[in-house]
């Protein structure tokens, strides 16, 4: 069963919404935060990506930076521009994006649910990025960014939210990139025991995008929970935020790769390579492939379709018969040289959303010498892996449209 409890969120004033909401941490680097924080001192940029407000050649891992993470949630709070609810409290949020519509709860799940496993994970975490996030919300009391997870669509749950959203929203805003975020909040009391009630009939949640951090919220209760004599399990630290979607609103892109070189090759060596494995065909035009096990790569110029041979892959094995998993041991590490895509600084990873045009300007720059364009990984591959604990190769997953962080945080205590 899944725990889930309401909560007093601190979020924005109603006229600082659309200043507010900003992208989350991890799509963009210090000096793409800037950019998109320059002019807008209600920026959350000031809270997630704190960096910003420091000296540029600041060590973003440094404790100065979580230090001016909390002094800025609280500048915010105290200024109000941010402000608390005076009761807990359920929230749906809903994002449009061309013909794409989400609609998620906004709850606090529970650190026990993800310990025990109730939670499914599907990737591994990185040491740094999970160190990083854990001294981040430490610093804040705060879970600033909410976990994007998923669940197996339940027919009761969508007509209490569906119930909701016929009512006036909190906030209605469309972003630069298009995407509608409409926000409601739920505080009638029978509502929110229907919907948590709702989902402790529901086995399994499972983490979409937020490895990194839910095993961070995950660390900090544990370090509370030690430092607390009097711990009771009810403290705010035992829960952390979450956004949680049906699996049939869920929208997964690919996660397209590119390589700075061929690994010492010549083109035609690297090309007879690639020959032994994968059926190569040139083609006029961009490839974004159109089903399973077909690859686009573009290389000198010009774009090939890769078909994995016969016997190239285990078909039966459901980790290894993925995409990114048949492009990884049968061309990137054997061919290429990147055995571990985790660590490896000459291969870089572009989400869908930018589309094959992105692939084609990195390429042609010069900057990367080959690029590799997959279908994307589905949200029933995702959960059955999940559900019988196996790990997907990193980078496989790439979600659309990313949740806006700001509309909503979680208070320690």
């Amino acid at each position: 069963m899944a725990f889930i409890k309401p909560f007093k969120a601190v979020r924005p004033k109603k006229d600082l919404a659309e200043k507010v909401a900003a992208l989350p941490y991890d799509v963009m680097n210090t000096q793409e935060a800037m950019a998109m924080a320059a002019g807008n001192p209600a920026s959350f940029l000031h809270i997630s990506r704190p960096e910003i407000d420091l000296p540029e050649d600041i060590d973003v891992h440094s404790d100065p930076v979580y230090v001016q993470g909390r002094e800025n949630l609280a500048k915010f709070m105290k200024e109000g521009v941010l402000l608390q609810d005076d009761t807990e409290r359920y929230y749906v949020y809903r994002q449009k994006m061309g013909n794409i519509t989400q609609t998620g709860l906004v709850v606090c799940a529970g650190v026990d649910d993800y310990q025990s496993g109730t939670i499914k994970k599907h990737e591994l975490t990185r040491a740094d990025k999970e160190e990083d996030r854990v001294k981040h919300i430490d610093a804040l009391n705060a879970n600033d960014e909410p976990v994007f997870y998923t669940y197996r669509n339940a027919p009761a749950i969508t007509a209490t939210i569906d119930q909701v959203t016929k009512g006036e929203p909190l906030y209605d805003f469309t972003t630069d990139d298009g995407v509608s975020h409409t926000l409601w909040d739920i505080a009638d009391q029978a509502l929110i025991d229907s919907l948590t009630a709702s989902f402790a009939a529901i086995p399994t949640l499972y983490v979409a995008d937020g490895h990194h951090r839910s095993a961070a919220a995950s660390r900090v209760r544990d370090l509370r929970k030690d430092a607390n004599q009097n711990h009771t399990g009810s403290e705010e630290y035992n829960f952390f935020l979450t956004v949680i979607f049906p699996d049939n609103e869920m929208t997964i892109m690919p996660y397209n790769r590119v390589v700075k070189d061929l690994n010492g090759r010549s083109f035609a060596e690297f090309m007879a390579r690639v020959g032994e494995r994968f059926e190569a065909t040139p083609v006029s035009g961009a490839v974004q492939p159109g089903e399973r096990h077909q690859f686009g790569m573009y290389l000198g110029g010009k774009w090939y379709v890769l078909v994995p041979r016969e016997d190239s892959f285990p078909e039966n094995d459901p980790v290894a018969s993925m995409d990114v998993s048949i492009l990884q041991d049968n061309l990137l590490s054997p061919v290429l040289g990147v055995r571990n895509p985790r660590t490896d600084q000459r291969i870089h990873f572009v989400g869908g959303i930018r589309g094959v045009e992105e692939l084609e300007r990195v390429v042609n720059s010069g900057e990367y010498m080959v690029a590799f364009s997959l279908f994307p990984t589905s949200i029933e591959e995702l959960m059955s892996l999940a559900d019988e604990d196996k790990i997907m190769p990193p980078k496989s997953t790439w979600f659309e449209p990313k949740l806006r962080s700001g509309l909503f945080v979680h208070l320690l205590d």
